[in-house]
């Protein structure tokens, strides 16, 4: 039997955030210190896991929480 892939659920809304406090992804990526490229997957939805150190190191430095971040796509 073959498992059918099935999509994680997880919306990220870093760019809305950025977009609002008026802050480029190069910006951000010198206050935590995590690649553009790596800030863009994030951003575009591409990413399939996020480290805590990072997530709390975004998160501060956007004045966010996880919640603000993150929420799951209605199905």
């Amino acid at each position: 039997m073959v498992e059918e892939f099935v999509d994680h659920l997880v919306v990220c809304h870093l760019g809305e955030i950025l977009d609002a406090r008026g802050m480029t992804l190069a910006e951000l990526s010198r206050l935590v210190g995590v690649s553009v490229v790596n800030l863009s997957v994030l951003k575009n939805d591409r990413a399939k896991a996020i480290r805590f150190s990072t997530l709390t190191a975004v998160c501060r430095a956007l004045d966010c929480t996880p919640g603000d971040l993150f929420t799951l796509r209605q199905i």
